[in-house]
């Protein structure tokens, strides 16, 4: 069992609300946590076949089994029962009687919002950061925590992560995705993925991706939206508040996990890492990670962005803290140099009365802090959220 940060927020939650729903991406240690944290409620694994089928069948009955509550693991898998557990936790006013889990969140969102608004809190589990790895004693090199991703499993039982997420990829991303969207042509989403992983960081151009693989660009949204409920990938949206027609409106796609990512880009190594020309956007990827982790795990809302406009000018990351806005860039050179600030100083002078110190984080040792520039190694990325 590895320490995850998210546990002080979950078990405060489940203080102050009578459900608990934590989503996030298969196998990101959802099932294991709330197991450690709640060890004495019944756990209902509602992916066995048999159980989901009692289940649906007699939600009332099966629900009376646990009148002290549950843990029901990917509840996604019979959304119907969140009607009767709103009844329930109604009459029982006890606080958090049930423990949900879920990964695919747009059904759950939908169903939440229908079923269970006010009565529970939402948490997010990603895939383990690089500080949870570090405090169970794994430390990694840049290309390696590129390569292995945060997958806790990958590092428990020491696989190797280009078959560990081949697996992962056919057992579980194939395997959902094609249930919800009824793919016809498994090769062709396949191509969809990895065109997707060769454009991280890159604004989503949904017609151009499109042309690549051969169908349209309304197919392409429909599928990037499962995707995003899958937690396979997220956008970053731009922040473009006040700055006139000439900033830049469209997302730009990463990836939930940086060792997926590189594993659907076909790199296996970490000397095949170091040479390939996505190593840049994948070090950005990775920081992004890092950055949405930390919120994530203490129940904020990211608040992430990018700025970028017409004239090429672009910052990698905007935090947004009340008004405040904090310009961040993410270099994966191991060497400083002075014009990583350029777009971080334009950025400032667009909104002077508002923006906090700006931060390069990158891949080499020396670090520096002043009141208007910051500069981190990338290993202390989230010294960039504090003001």
């Amino acid at each position: 069992m590895y320490k995850r940060f998210a546990s002080t927020e979950l078990v405060s939650l489940a203080k102050d609300y009578p459900v608990i729903t934590l989503l996030g991406p298969r196998q990101s240690g959802k099932t294991t946590l709330v197991r450690y944290l709640f060890p004495n409620k019944p756990y209902v694994n509602l992916e066995a076949l048999d159980t989901q089928q009692m289940a649906s069948f007699d939600p009332r009955g099966f629900l009376q089994q646990y009148p002290q509550g549950a843990i029901l693991d990917e509840i996604q898998r019979v959304p119907a029962l969140l009607s009767y557990i709103q009844v329930i936790v109604d009459e029982s006013q006890s606080k958090g009687m049930f423990i949900l889990t879920g990964s695919h969140q747009l059904e759950l969102h939908q169903a939440i919002t229908q079923s269970l608004a006010g009565r529970t809190a939402i948490l997010t589990l990603l895939p383990m950061s690089l500080e949870e790895l570090a405090n169970a004693g794994i430390e990694l090199t840049l290309d390696e925590a590129l390569l292995k991703g945060g997958y806790p499993r990958i590092f428990k039982d020491k696989l190797d992560p280009t078959k560990a997420y081949r697996n992962y990829f056919q057992t579980y991303v194939e395997r959902d995705l094609r249930q919800l969207i009824h793919v016809k042509d498994l090769n062709q989403f396949q191509r969809f993925i990895k065109v997707c992983a060769g454009r991280i960081g890159q604004l989503l151009n949904m017609e151009s991706i499109g042309n690549d693989i051969g169908i349209t660009s309304k197919t392409i949204k429909e599928w990037i939206s499962i995707l995003e409920a899958s937690f396979v990938l997220f956008r970053l949206q731009p922040y473009h508040e006040n700055f006139g027609k000439r900033i830049i409106k469209t997302s730009k796609i990463f990836f939930y996990d940086v060792g997926l990512a590189t594993y659907l880009l076909g790199i296996s190594n970490t000397e095949q890492l170091f040479r390939d020309p996505s190593r840049g956007h994948l070090v950005e990827n990775l920081v992004i990670l890092e950055l949405m982790k930390d919120r994530l795990n203490k129940g904020l809302d990211p608040q992430l962005y990018y700025f970028r406009d017409t004239h090429g000018h672009e910052v990698d990351v905007i935090f947004q803290s009340g008004r405040q806005l904090f310009p961040i860039e993410i270099k994966a050179s191991e060497t400083f140099n002075t014009n990583f600030f350029k777009n971080i100083d334009f950025f400032r002078n667009l909104a002077p009365d508002r923006c906090g110190a700006g931060t390069l984080i990158y891949a080499g040792k020396q670090e520096q802090s002043g009141k208007t520039h910051r500069i981190l190694n990338y290993r202390n990325a989230l010294q960039s959220l504090q003001e």
